[in-house]
This record gives structure tokens, C-alpha cells and sequence, in this order.
């Protein structure tokens, strides 16, 4: 899958590591040692979030775009 979604990408100094949050997604988060790697992760975790939340009958947000909550 193809993610429409906000992911927000940062450098976190008290993991040593990237981080990736997708905050449409409630507790959709992911890490990775590099820029590529934590994208990567949160591609899988947002697939498996949303297949978690179907098998589950939640309701699965629409993409809603850019700097949404900001």
C-alpha cells in the first residue's frame, strides 16, 4: 500500500534513533537507525495498523493531508 498519511519523521537523542509518527493514526509510531530504515518501518506499521483496526470493526481515518495538526 501506497500511504496517503502524515508521517512526521525526527531524530530522537534519547533512543539514538529516528522516529516516525503518523498522527491520524492514534499510536502509530515506528524507529529506525536511519532516515530510510524508520520510513520503511512505518509503511509496515501503518498497513498493520490499519489491518489491526478492520479486523477489530474500528472505524479507519481518511487521509486528511499536510500539517493537519500542526
Amino acid at each position: 500500500m501506497k500511504s496517503k498519511y502524515e508521517i512526521i519523521i525526527y531524530w530522537s537523542s534519547d533512543d539514538s534513533c529516528f522516529v516516525a509518527e503518523v498522527p491520524e493514526l492514534p499510536g502509530c509510531m515506528a524507529d529506525g537507525k536511519d532516515y530510510n530504515e524508520v520510513l520503511k518501518n512505518v509503511l509496515v506499521v501503518i498497513n498493520e495498523w490499519i489491518d489491526t483496526a478492520r479486523l477489530a470493526g474500528r472505524e479507519i481515518p481518511d487521509p486528511k493531508g499536510r500539517l493537519m495538526f500542526a
